[in-house]
């Protein structure tokens, strides 16, 4: 099996409740090859917390997961619905299969359409270039970016629900938030390419979150709404191809 091909990677969701203790400790192993500080009952209570599992197999083997916690609350007087992204991995020998951004926003959309009318947003912990540069690919507007400043609305809602989550943890001055166990990435997945240094969008990170090699992590926002979604993100709610 070539792992390069992208037809035998595929990706399934789930809730959380349907995880097998097998299936909990498969996705811990595969976190622990690639982030430094993953401690086992902090994974497991992290985990107990989500509402929904996405997985990514190539054939039998599990190469990449998410997870979501999917909530509804009332913000500055407006309903707000929350997905807020737990542990997230793809290995890197599936990189470019898009089977983990395909079913990651099939799942959301799904997801989105089963809450209570309000708005809908993503807050997304970006501990690497990688996972920001999800944002610009897929999404139209997101925040924070190299290009326009934050609204205040955006701005007041990333700081209160994110001072919920993370407490003392976050800093608002920042918008950056750090753990007092946090999980660093291993090896090669802590460098930048010289080839990414060029790219708006990395160097913007690179300079929000210069600790990230630490663990800290960029707390990011934006709307799940199908308008939202940019021309690649509107082919990834298309079927795939046979």
């Amino acid at each position: 099996m070539d792992p390069h091909d992208p037809s035998h990677v595929r990706a399934t969701h789930c809730s959380r409740e349907e995880l097998t203790d097998a299936d909990v400790r498969e996705m811990r192993g595969l976190l622990e090859r690639h982030f430094d500080g993953v401690d086992g009952c902090q994974f497991a209570a992290d985990l107990a917390e989500k509402s929904h599992v996405l997985r990514v197999r190539r054939g039998g083997a599990l190469v990449g997961f998410s997870t979501l916690l999917a909530y509804h609350r009332p913000v500055d007087g407006a309903a707000r619905n929350i997905l807020y992204s737990g542990d997230t991995i793809m290995s890197p020998e599936c990189w470019r299969s898009p089977a983990l951004s395909r079913g990651w926003i099939a799942m959301v959309l799904e997801i989105r359409a089963s809450m209570p009318p309000g708005t809908c947003h993503w807050l997304l912990l970006s501990a690497g270039f990688r996972t920001y540069r999800f944002l610009p690919v897929f999404w139209r507007d997101f925040w924070p970016r190299h290009d326009r400043a934050m609204p205040d609305d955006v701005r007041r809602l990333r700081d209160t629900i994110a001072r919920e989550r993370f407490g003392r943890g976050y800093d608002p001055g920042t918008g950056v938030v750090r753990f007092p166990r946090p999980h660093r990435l291993r090896g090669a997945l802590a460098e930048v390419p010289a080839s990414r240094l060029d790219d708006p969008h990395v160097a913007f990170f690179l300079s929000r979150n210069p600790d990230w090699r630490d663990g800290d992590e960029l707390v990011c926002l934006t709307e799940i709404d199908d308008a939202n979604l940019t021309p690649a993100g509107r082919r990834m709610i298309r079927p795939p191809q046979p």
